[in-house]
């Protein structure tokens, strides 16, 4: 028996160790437990950003507090306007000034308040993140439990499939078959395929002359477009 009847019969066997991977890869309890990490995992990053914005925006909102109570302690020096007023004094300019800052503090006034709401929005979000992912935590704990024992249902049927393509192994050439689990790894399946007028039949390109000499030679050829080990049927 060839090299490529031999890699033929280890697909065989292998595509039915693929089927598990891709059913435990597909499984709800699988999602279950990588949503629940992935969470975890981005949660401390998520909360600390939390934390630093509501800090900020309290800093923000501080400092305008401060800026409208300095304004507002201007404001209270024209209160005696009257008084210039009776005493013959142009109070124009005492006028325009009041009104500037009147309005600079009726802005400040709204700006306040507005910080003041993104602050609150700010922590109840961050309480809201810190309460999901207590649950969070609580529910990766079971989902954990609920997979293991999803995959340790799958043992005996991932060992019994694993030793047949060890005792397959020992018929193929140690360097063929590293070309094929170099394969496997980048997620190319079928990784053998038959050449069919010339062709690769999952790709469809057409072998050079020198592909086409080797493939009648019964050499193991690789397609040079998508990079599977083709084969004569």
């Amino acid at each position: 028996m060839g090299q490529i009847e031999k890699l033929l019969k280890y697909q065989e066997a292998d595509e039915k160790l693929l089927k598990i991977e891709r059913e435990t890869s597909g499984s709800e309890e699988r999602k279950n437990f990588a949503q629940a990490k992935n969470f975890l995992t981005k949660a401390p990053e998520k909360l600390d950003s939390l934390e630093a914005k509501a800090l900020e925006l309290k800093t923000l909102a501080e400092q305008l507090v401060s800026k409208y109570e300095k304004i507002a302690e201007e404001l209270s020096d024209y209160e005696n306007l009257d008084e210039l007023v009776d005493g013959g004094a142009d109070i124009s300019f005492y006028k325009k000034s009041v009104l500037q800052l009147t309005e600079t503090i009726k802005k400040l006034k709204n700006d306040v308040a507005a910080l003041n709401k993104a602050v609150k929005d700010s922590e109840e979000e961050y309480q809201a993140m810190k309460k999901k992912t207590i649950a969070v935590q609580k529910q990766f704990k079971e989902y954990s439990e609920v997979y293991k024992a999803y995959k340790e249902s799958k043992t005996a049927e991932v060992n019994a499939v694993k030793e047949e393509l060890d005792a397959l192994a020992k018929g193929i050439e140690a360097e063929v078959l590293n070309k094929y689990n170099e394969k496997r790894s980048e997620r190319i399946f079928p990784i053998l395929c038959a050449v069919k007028g010339g062709r690769c039949s999952k790709c469809g390109n057409e072998l050079s002359l020198a592909g086409k000499e080797r493939i009648e030679n019964g050499k193991v050829t690789e397609c040079e477009n998508c990079h599977r080990i083709l084969f004569k049927e």
